[in-house]
């Protein structure tokens, strides 16, 4: 079953966030407008507002209220992505060509702060203090995790606890308040929402995870950018770890640097992707899976807990 199949549910609730999101975006600028549609246009998974909504259907669910939080939280990974663009000086996202290679640096920085100004804006009209505390130190700890990725670009002696770490603040806590902010919107008891953020952190981490196996396992139509990009771009990731581990694999991933081409390392890409680190990785990403699913079972049975088990099945088994 395809992702967007296990929600269909959802459906006209999810095309009421795709037009706030149009509408959110809009900005008097005519530049700003026409890079934040760009990068609307683009597409993208929405995974973070449908965990939203998922969320909210285990309390009072309304759409009118539960829409500016969906609406914020795909913001602010939008405006992440467009930052994360300018830093790995990325051409291409989604196949698509990225804001800084449209237009440049400056107006991709510009846009990305704008659709995050946006999204907090949104947020004023929750009118609950503890969901505003919880986003606002979700938002440290993905700026963290930010500056840690760039601080440990081309860092080949880092360690698991590090690349978790990094990976938690970068994907997975954002992942993790859109399910307890979904809920918190819907007034539902704090016992439940906190098992939610857990479910959404153990997924996001997966989720993370997977990304990283892609990255040296997927094509390039399939990944809508060059396969093995993380490693070219000095991000050390899971399989990488995992690789290093390896004599004759260390040899060869420690003299990847800024000067490295796609060409160059292509060959180690196809090394890596044939090795244990791809399965050893695997293996990570369904630990913390198996540790969604225990969470889950906690949960009130319902619609809503049997979507967000099948989406968090489908996370380990997708492959692109």
């Amino acid at each position: 079953m395809k992702l967007k199949m296990m929600y269909s549910f959802l459906n006209t609730d999810i095309a009421i966030i795709e037009k706030e999101l149009e509408a959110t975006i809009q900005a008097e600028h005519p530049l700003l407008r026409q890079a934040g549609l760009h990068l609307l246009q683009a597409g993208g998974k929405r995974i973070r507002p449908v965990f939203v909504l998922l969320a909210g259907k285990f309390g009072e669910y309304n759409i009118d209220n539960i829409k500016n939080v969906a609406v914020a939280l795909e913001l602010i990974h939008m405006a992440s992505l467009v930052h994360d663009d300018v830093i790995d000086d990325a051409d291409l996202r989604r196949g698509k060509p990225t804001i800084k290679a449209k237009w440049n640096n400056k107006i991709a920085i510009y846009t990305g702060d704008y659709i995050f100004a946006r999204s907090l804006e949104l947020m004023t009209r929750v009118d609950r203090v503890d969901a505003h505390k919880i986003l606002s130190q979700a938002l440290v700890e993905l700026n963290i995790g930010e500056i840690e990725q760039i601080k440990d670009k081309y860092d080949f002696n880092q360690n698991l606890r590090c690349y978790l770490r990094r990976i938690k603040r970068k994907t997975a806590l954002l992942i993790a308040v859109s399910c307890q902010l979904g809920a918190i919107a819907s007034d539902v008891p704090s016992e439940v929402h906190r098992k939610l953020y857990l479910f959404g952190y153990y997924v996001g981490m997966a989720f993370q995870i997977t990304d990283d196996i892609l990255d040296f396992t997927a094509t390039e139509q399939q990944l809508g950018k060059p396969a093995g990009s993380d490693l070219l771009q000095g991000n050390v990731t899971l399989p990488v770890l995992y690789a290093l581990q390896d004599p004759v694999l260390s040899q060869e991933i420690i003299k990847v640097s800024e000067t490295t081409t796609h060409e160059e390392i292509q060959p180690l890409i196809n090394l890596i992707k044939n090795s244990s680190a791809i399965k050893k990785s695997t293996e990570i990403s369904n630990r913390y899976l198996d540790k969604a699913f225990d969470v889950l079972s906690e949960l009130p049975v319902n619609r809503a807990r049997n979507t967000l088990y099948n989406i968090a099945k489908f996370i380990g088994k997708r492959k692109f």
